[in-house]
């Protein structure tokens, strides 16, 4: 198990409140023809996969803005699928999450479980993700957002990536 990662530094919050991507509805999503797709979040992931869609990785921490949150977490466990579990705190991309990420591209269709807080697990997806590929997140308070990833949208998660602090 690695250790160390990656936090936002207080003075930069506000840099990473800005959305990715576009809103996008429940209806909107049986029209996306993503080559990969990539749900990060419980209620998202289960939105997804309740129209029929599986993700080819899906990232959830069994909560959604701060409560408990079981559905998909109860679905993972009741079908007995294959989780890689990490722990990621809030504020934080630990080593172990990108690994669990870059791992997920290679394997195939994955499914990581944080303890611990998920909502920055976009960076390391959108630069470990194919382009082209729908990565479909929740954004607290106003629903489903939809990016596709592309060079331009690398290029801003790395600046941002910059403007974290490496931690031991």
């Amino acid at each position: 198990m690695s250790s160390g990662g990656w936090r936002v530094p207080e003075e930069k919050r506000h840099l990473f409140k800005e959305p990715f991507g576009v809103p996008i509805s429940e209806s909107e999503l049986g029209e996306r023809n993503a080559n990969k797709t990539i749900t990060v979040g419980d209620v998202v992931s289960m939105t997804v996969w309740r129209m029929g869609i599986i993700p080819d990785l899906a990232i959830y921490d069994g909560r959604t803005e701060r409560r408990e949150m079981t559905d998909f977490a109860a679905l993972v466990e009741e079908q007995g699928l294959e989780k890689t579990v990490v722990v990621n705190p809030a504020g934080t991309i630990t080593r172990d999450l990108c690994d669990a990420v870059r791992n997920a591209f290679v394997r195939g269709p994955g499914l990581i479980r944080v303890d611990g807080e998920e909502d920055l697990a976009l960076m390391p997806v959108i630069l470990e993700a194919p382009e082209g590929a729908d990565v479909i997140y929740g954004w607290p308070g106003k629903g489903m957002m939809v990016l596709v990833v592309d060079q331009a949208i690398k290029q801003r998660t790395e600046q941002l990536w910059k403007e974290m602090e490496e931690s031991e």
